[in-house]
C-alpha cells in the first residue's frame, strides 16, 4: 500500500468517527420535536389537573339553573337524593299555584267569561288565598284547579300569556296535577327541570367527564361550573366570579321574543338579552375567556311561531331578513328556521362590532360558538354539552400549541 492510500484511508476513518460521534452528540429533529411533544403535554396535564371553570351567564329565565340540574343528572353519580326529591316538592306546589293564581288575576283584568257560575266562584276562592301557595294541596284546592285549567276562559288568557308574567313550565306542572297531589308522589327528573326558582345567590355544581381520545384521552376531567341570577338587581354579583374562568356560557331565550321583562315591562326580553350580550361580549375581563351561546327554549319558539306569532312585530328588520337555510329545495322557507337563524344573526352582529376597550395588547382574535338548545331535554343537553367539553378542551390545547 502507497503512502497516499493510507493517508486516505486514516483521512476517511477519522471522518467516519467524527460524524458517529456528532450523531450521538447532536439529537436528530425527530428526538428534539418528541422533547418539545413530552414538555408540552407535561404543561397540558398540569393544566388539565386544575378544573375548567365554566360561567354560565344570562337574562332571568333563560335556562341558566336548568343546565345545573341537567349537568347534576348527567354527570353526578345518582343525580338527584331521594330527600333532594322531597325538597322539590313544595317548590312544584308553589309553581302550580303561582300559575293558575297569575291565569285568574289576568282573566278578570281581561274582562274574559268563564264557562259556569260554579268556575267562576272557584275563581273568587282561588283569588281569595293569594299569591302566596298552600303548604299542601287538598282534595278540593285540585279539584278547583282542575275546574279551572280546563275553563275556555282560562285558557284563552292562557294564549295571551306573553301580555303578563307567566312561568314557561305553566302548562307543565297544570297539566300534571293530578298526579303531583297524589300520596307518596316524587318528582321526576323532568319534574324537577321544569320547577321554577329564583336564583338570588352563587350557585356552583362540580363533575368529572371522561377526556375524548381526539384530546389525549384516558383520564378524566373535572369542570366546575357557576350559575349567577340573571335579573337585574342579581348582576352586580357577576363580577365576583370573572377572575379564572375558562369559558362563558351564555344562555338566550328565543322563545322570549314576545315578552317584556319582570322587573321592567316596558323592555323586550330578547332585546335585553342581545344588549345583555354585548356587555358580556365587550367586557375587558372576558376578553381571554371563550364564549358558547345556547340559544335555548327552541321548543317554546317552535311553538309561538307554529301558533302564528312573528318575531317581525317585535324587531322591525326581521322582514328584510333573508336566510338560505331555512328555505327547502321547493323554494318554501321554514318560518321556525328563519326567526331562529335571525336571532342567532343578532348575535353574530355584535362580536362583529369594534371593541370599545382600550388596550396597549392586540386582542387576540376570539370565536363564538352557537347551539341550538332546550335546557329541559336531557338528550339534547347530553349531545350539546358534548361538543361544549370539546370546544373548551381543544381551547386550552391550542393555548399551548398542541391543537
Amino acid at each position: 500500500m502507497t503512502i497516499r492510500a493510507h493517508s486516505a484511508r486514516r483521512t476517511l476513518a477519522v471522518r467516519i468517527e467524527m460524524r458517529l460521534k456528532d450523531c450521538f452528540r447532536r439529537p436528530s429533529d425527530e428526538i428534539l420535536r418528541k422533547k418539545q411533544l413530552e414538555k408540552r403535554l407535561t404543561q397540558n396535564s398540569i393544566k388539565f389537573n386544575n378544573a375548567v371553570k365554566i360561567l354560565l351567564l344570562g337574562a332571568g329565565e333563560s335556562g341558566k339553573t336548568t343546565i345545573i340540574k341537567q349537568m347534576k343528572i348527567l354527570h353526578v353519580q345518582n343525580g338527584f337524593s331521594f330527600d333532594e326529591r322531597l325538597d322539590k316538592i313544595h317548590d312544584i306546589v308553589e309553581n302550580i299555584h303561582e300559575s293558575i293564581w297569575t291565569l285568574v288575576e289576568h282573566v278578570a283584568h281581561m274582562n274574559l267569561k268563564y264557562d259556569s257560575k260554579k268556575n267562576e266562584s272557584y275563581a273568587k276562592e282561588l283569588r281569595k288565598l293569594g299569591y302566596r301557595a298552600p303548604w299542601y294541596m287538598t282534595m278540593e284546592y285540585v279539584k278547583m284547579v282542575r275546574a279551572l285549567w280546563s275553563d275556555s276562559a282560562v285558557k284563552t288568557c292562557f294564549k295571551r300569556s306573553n301580555e303578563f308574567q307567566l312561568i314557561d313550565s305553566a302548562k307543565y306542572f297544570l297539566d300534571r296535577i293530578e298526579k303531583i297531589s297524589m300520596p307518596g308522589y316524587i318528582p321526576s327528573n323532568s319534574d324537577i327541570l321544569n320547577c321554577r326558582k329564583t336564583t338570588t345567590e352563587i350557585q356552583e355544581i362540580s363533575f368529572n367527564i371522561q377526556m375524548p381520545r381526539s384530546l389525549g384521552g384516558g383520564g378524566c376531567q373535572e369542570f366546575r361550573m357557576i350559575d349567577v341570577g340573571g335579573q337585574r338587581s342579581y348582576r352586580s354579583k357577576w363580577m365576583q366570579v370573572f377572575e379564572g374562568i375558562d369559558a362563558v356560557l351564555f344562555m338566550i331565550s328565543c322563545g322570549s321574543f314576545d315578552q317584556t321583562l319582570r322587573e321592567d315591562c316596558s323592555q323586550n326580553r330578547l332585546a335585553e338579552a342581545l344588549e345583555l350580550f354585548r356587555g358580556v361580549w365587550q367586557n375587558r375581563f372576558l376578553a381571554e375567556t371563550g364564549l358558547i351561546v345556547f340559544l335555548n327554549k327552541q321548543d317554546i319558539l317552535e311553538q309561538k311561531i307554529l301558533a302564528g306569532k312573528s318575531i317581525g312585530k317585535y324587531f322591525p328588520e326581521y322582514k328584510d331578513y333573508v336566510a338560505e337555510e331555512a328555505v327547502d329545495d321547493a323554494g318554501m322557507c321554514n318560518e321556525f328556521a328563519r326567526t331562529r337563524c335571525f336571532i342567532k344573526s343578532k348575535l353574530v352582529d355584535i362580536t362583529n362590532e369594534p371593541l370599545r376597550r382600550t388596550s396597549h395588547m392586540t386582542p387576540r382574535k376570539r370565536s363564538c360558538y352557537y347551539h341550538f338548545t332546550i335546557a329541559t331535554d336531557t338528550n339534547n343537553v347530553r349531545i350539546v354539552f358534548s361538543d361544549v367539553h370539546n370546544i373548551i378542551l381543544a381551547r386550552n390545547l391550542e393555548e399551548i400549541d398542541l391543537h
